[in-house]
């Protein structure tokens, strides 16, 4: 049980479980029947471990160097060959639970993953570490709306939302960690930016996302109005405050943005 615990540890459950969730609740929000909600939710859970655990392979040596106690390979509770399987299985796994999901609708599911991985192999260490998490939300919800309706495109809200959530995401996501990548090298767009202008941006795309959704899709005036206060709200204090707490408002407009596009789907 230990080593299990230690493995699901590795494989950055928080935002794997989340984003499968997303994934879930937007093919109920579509329509789709609960067979291909479940295979939806395959496919997006395994190519999601994939990421998660190639991420911790890849940063072992880094994680290491800071003394990270939140992470089994850092700390030695994980021996590296069992992530590899582990890694190796979800990642076979996912390729035909995608294809299965429809011959167009498979291979988007493919490029979220190909982006996860194009991330962790090193794209998190450059200027355009935002593209692959703009590139892995645009796509996911284009993904379970081809799932739905193959032979039309997905609206573009939907794609334009998710892009500008993935990239909220991201500067959320790096944000409590800016200390620890720059002891090991790791210079993404946030690096660079430094904590501040990272958190302004963060709060300009994910009100941007919620803009894009009230916009595009059609959502009831008075949940509209709501989000917008809301957002527009959290954005202020994640505007004017200091410490964590401009983190905890992105969070928070995040969470608003995925209800937002699961109740527009």
């Amino acid at each position: 049980m230990r080593r299990a615990a230690a493995l699901l540890g590795a494989a950055h459950p928080g935002p794997a479980f989340a984003v499968t969730v997303l994934a879930g609740m937007l093919g109920v929000a579509v329509g789709l029947g609960p067979a291909d909600v479940a295979l939806v939710v395959a496919a997006v859970l395994t190519g999601q471990l994939s990421i998660g655990w190639s991420n911790d392979l890849v940063d072992a040596a880094r994680d290491r160097a800071v003394g990270r106690r939140d992470k089994p390979l850092a700390t030695g509770d994980l021996d590296e060959r069992v992530v590899r399987v582990a890694c190796g299985l979800a990642l076979v796994a996912t390729v035909p639970l995608s294809l299965l999901c429809g011959l167009v609708a498979g291979p988007v599911q493919l490029l979220t993953v190909a982006s996860g991985w194009a991330y962790n192999l090193g794209l998190k260490s450059t200027a355009w570490s935002w593209a692959p998490y703009a590139v892995a939300f645009g796509a996911l919800p284009a993904f379970v709306a081809l799932v739905d309706r193959p032979s039309e495109l997905p609206p573009w809200w939907m794609v334009v939302a998710g892009a500008l959530l993935g990239v909220g995401a991201h500067l959320v996501n790096v944000l409590p960690d800016l200390a620890d990548d720059a002891a090991t090298g790791v210079r993404g767009l946030p690096h660079r930016l430094g904590a501040r202008r990272s958190s302004v941006l963060a709060a300009a795309v994910l009100v941007g996302a919620t803009v894009v959704i009230v916009l595009g899709a059609t959502v009831d005036p008075a949940l509209a109005a709501a989000a917008l206060v809301v957002v527009g709200g959290l954005a202020v204090v994640a505007l004017v405050t200091d410490g964590r707490t401009p983190f905890r408002a992105a969070i928070g407009m995040a969470l608003v943005d995925v209800a937002m596009l699961v109740v527009a789907g």
